[in-house]
């Protein structure tokens, strides 16, 4: 889990893809559109898995990916949001799990995220966890918006 760099990131900036019904761009490409407006997302704090390899969703790069939990039919999307406390750029930790993150190029080459996500779902509380040990930052734990609960993370 260590190999994953999170972060604590905010949106400062959206716009609606031009050519997809389902992304917005937030200098980070998210498929949220079904599930916010972009007035909900700008100024929004939210953890963000910084060390993928850029790639182009319909012609726009994306050089990350904001962590979100969602229902297993995928009816309900919410973010995992950061403490409140927490300052930005600050790295999001599973404790037992300490490291250096991975390079882009390590994270693909490895299928890094084929064997993290899995593991990584909500309790019953809506607490982000891997393997049952929650996501924190600074003193405080990650949780997914409403306390959606029993999701998976990704």
């Amino acid at each position: 889990m260590s190999k994953l760099n999170i972060l604590v990131g905010v949106i400062n900036k959206v716009w609606e893809h031009e050519t997809a019904d389902k992304l917005y761009c937030e200098e980070i490409a998210s498929g949220l559109r079904a599930h916010y407006s972009a007035e909900d997302l700008e100024g929004r704090r939210v953890c963000v898995l910084a060390n993928l390899k850029s790639r182009k969703l319909l012609g726009f790069p994306s050089h990350g990916m904001v962590l979100c939990a969602s229902t297993d039919d995928g009816s309900k999307v919410v973010f995992v949001d950061p403490p409140e406390d927490v300052k930005i750029g600050e790295r999001v930790m599973v404790e037992g799990y300490g490291g250096e993150p991975a390079t882009e190029n390590q994270v693909i080459k490895k299928k890094m995220l084929d064997v993290i996500f899995p593991d990584l779902r909500t309790d019953s509380n809506g607490v982000a966890s891997y393997k049952g040990v929650p996501l924190t930052a600074g003193t405080g734990k990650c949780v997914a918006e409403g306390g959606l609960g029993d999701a998976q993370v990704s």
